[in-house]
């Protein structure tokens, strides 16, 4: 198990794709987990805690520049390491 106290604490806001600015790669270095509506996610592309939503990508659907689609979920969100 990972020691709790040598972890970053886990930001508001966070986002897989590196060229956002609220990709965080210390956070990255660990496996977090998000769990939206008391269900775990697996396809969480972006996240933020104090405004309950997720966005998670849209299918195959991808804008013009090439990246996917990303559909906003409302709810309850909580993020953990594992």
């Amino acid at each position: 198990m990972n020691d709790i106290s040598q972890l970053p604490p886990l930001p508001d806001r966070l986002s897989i794709d590196p060229s956002s600015p609220f990709f965080n790669r210390d956070v990255f270095q660990h496996d977090v987990g998000i769990k939206f509506n008391d269900k775990e996610r697996l396809d969480v592309d972006e996240y933020c805690l104090s405004e309950g939503w997720i966005k998670v990508s849209a299918g195959k659907t991808l804008d013009r520049k090439g990246k996917p689609m990303l559909i906003k979920l409302k709810g309850k969100v909580e993020a953990f390491y594992r």
